[in-house]
């Protein structure tokens, strides 16, 4: 293991561990009850609990190339993040669903690039974020920033093909949200319903 990685384990049993062992011991006596499944990309830059400043047993996470969510499909195979959602919704009772795309994401990058060397499995999954693409912006890199908020409305709109989903925000009890993390800067931009911009939080 990364020595770095011993080091940082060591700080958190010396520095953190002893602040959170109270929480830590009742999270397992009374199980986890996160109000929020946060949905996000891999990418190591993005990390949710530092963003939303909770602690365990706050947020029900789940990380993917892109931060994309695949249609809701009745068949019998393995969706990670089908199963996930359906998870948070269905047995934690989430009341809110986030989206979390991010600035110079390699996943919006890479479906413009057409990369012969991607593998099948990224280049499959890739085709979850295809409906972002625009062509009739000429300047690359705001086309790429415009993929990138398009993408997280696209992941939203497909959240409610999963009828656990449309059937809670339909009846109000759960809520879904957007955001856009600007890696540069460290802000976080969410999506105005209305305008269908991404703004700063009020």
């Amino acid at each position: 293991m990364p020595h770095r990685l011993i080091e940082g384990l060591r700080r958190y049993q010396k520095e953190q561990l002893p602040k959170l062992r109270e929480r830590f011991a009742r999270l397992a006596a009374e199980g986890q009850r996160p109000a929020t499944l946060f949905i996000g990309c891999s990418d190591s830059r993005l990390v949710p609990n530092l963003l939303t400043d909770s602690g365990p047993g706050e947020i029900f996470t789940v990380r993917n190339v892109g931060n994309f969510v695949p249609p809701f499909e009745e068949d019998a195979g393995f969706h990670g993040v089908s199963a996930a959602i359906e998870f948070a919704v269905l047995t934690l009772g989430v009341t809110d669903i986030v989206v979390c795309g991010h600035s110079d994401c390699g996943a919006i990058r890479a479906l413009y690039q057409q990369s012969s060397e991607l593998s099948p499995h990224v280049k499959a999954w890739l085709e979850l974020g295809r409906p972002a693409m625009t062509s009739v912006i000429p300047d690359e890199q705001e086309r790429l920033r415009q993929t990138e908020k398009l993408s997280i409305i696209v992941q939203l709109e497909r959240l409610l093909t999963f009828p656990m989903v449309r059937e809670r925000v339909e009846s109000g009890v759960l809520t879904l949200h957007g955001w856009y993390f600007v890696v540069a800067t460290g802000e976080v931009l969410v999506l105005d319903i209305g305008s269908g911009k991404f703004v700063e939080p009020s």
